[in-house]
């Protein structure tokens, strides 16, 4: 229930932005799992490259994709996967009987690909948002219930992210005690050059809370075991480009869910100074200790990415996350296989979207 109060492994590619981060090697995780047979339908994002090549380092394969016209990722996805070719009908993706359909087109467009692709019996990996509108979702849901097939939206900076992964193990370990609060900072590089004309089309990619928004609702949900949750703040704003009224560079969200709380704030922010695309970070205070998540980068050391911070009764430490391995995509191919939800609960991945969506909405003054 949603309700509103009153109302791995890094490679350097020159992708931009998050994608670098996405990119691993196929040696970045370790055992294999049966192979599956992907299909891609939209590379308009770059997370596309997370995407595929992680479900190729658990063995899948992909020998095919199909964009709606010219995508900025375009040259750099042919020159890091030249095995995968282009197709000029979406229909020939899906009629190469794929197990599962990767899609990272623009974000209006992925519901009505991904219900085209479970109607044809396919499983399904969205980039998040999965879905930008009520209406898209409600479709979603009542072609999931009726096929029976997988949807499942990649929120990388939970499932690609090594720091966030060991801090679910210790949640569950009981390090903190009973999770409390989340605040997720999630301030982003804008990198204007290599944006395509929908980043800054409302409509086009669903604004701030909805899409920078998910990743952070999603990681809410999953640390206070939430289900039902109001909507008790939702901000979303464009202070910098007057010239782009549809474009958004600030959003903030405050959750009160049953089991916790949380603070969000999303952003176009990001220094040039600073030597990746964002310093993300997570704070989870429990009952008995807190963890904080430096995601990416370490403000005034080295440049290191995957940093948790562990305070508790027993002790206060660093632990270096780069070792950590990312279950997600293992898990999902395993429920491919055999029909189950270990990677992530399907009433979860609704649940984060219908509350992005609301948010959204409610920072528009329509809810």
């Amino acid at each position: 229930m949603v309700s509103s109060q009153h109302a791995g492994n890094q490679i350097a590619l020159g992708l931009g932005g998050e994608a670098e981060r996405d990119l691993v090697f196929p040696s970045a995780i370790g055992n294999k799992t049966m192979p599956l047979k992907l299909g891609i339908l939209g590379i308009d994002h770059g997370h596309i490259f997370g995407m595929l090549s992680n479900m190729q380092a658990v063995g899948c394969t992909c020998d095919a994709y199909w964009t709606a016209g010219p995508a900025a990722t375009e040259s750099k996805f042919n020159e890091v996967f030249p095995c995968v070719k282009k197709v000029t009908d979406c229909r020939a993706i899906l009629d190469a009987d794929p197990d599962m359909i990767l899609i990272s087109a623009v974000p209006a467009d992925r519901a009505a690909l991904a219900i085209e692709a479970m109607e044809a019996g396919k499983d399904v990996m969205v980039d998040k948002p999965g879905c930008t509108t009520l209406d898209q979702l409600t479709e979603i849901r009542e072609v999931q219930a009726r096929t029976g097939r997988i949807w499942s939206v990649n929120f990388s900076e939970r499932f690609q992210v090594r720091s966030t992964t060991k801090a679910s193990e210790l949640v569950m370990q009981g390090a903190i005690g009973r999770v409390i609060q989340t605040v997720n900072l999630a301030p982003h590089k804008q990198n204007l050059k290599t944006r395509p004309d929908w980043y800054f089309q409302r409509d086009r990619y669903g604004g701030i809370l909805c899409d920078i928004g998910s990743h952070q609702i999603d990681q809410f949900l999953h640390f206070t075991g939430s289900k039902d949750v109001q909507i008790a703040h939702a901000l979303a704003e464009n202070t910098t480009m007057p010239d782009r009224p549809g474009f958004q560079d600030f959003g903030e969200v405050t959750l009160v869910g049953d089991k916790g709380h949380g603070y969000i704030r999303v952003d176009w922010f990001t220094p040039d100074g600073l030597p990746t695309w964002g310093d993300g970070r997570l704070f989870i205070l429990g009952t008995e200790g807190t963890i904080e998540c430096r995601k990416y980068t370490d403000i005034g050391q080295p440049h290191r990415a995957e940093n948790l911070y562990l305070v508790n009764r027993d002790e206060n430490r660093l632990i270096d996350c780069k070792e950590v391995e990312l279950p997600y995509f293992k898990r999902l191919v395993a429920d491919v296989q055999d029909r189950g939800e270990t990677a992530c609960a399907q009433d979860h991945t609704f649940r984060v979207m219908e509350i992005a969506i609301r948010a959204q909405m409610r920072a528009e003054g329509h809810a």
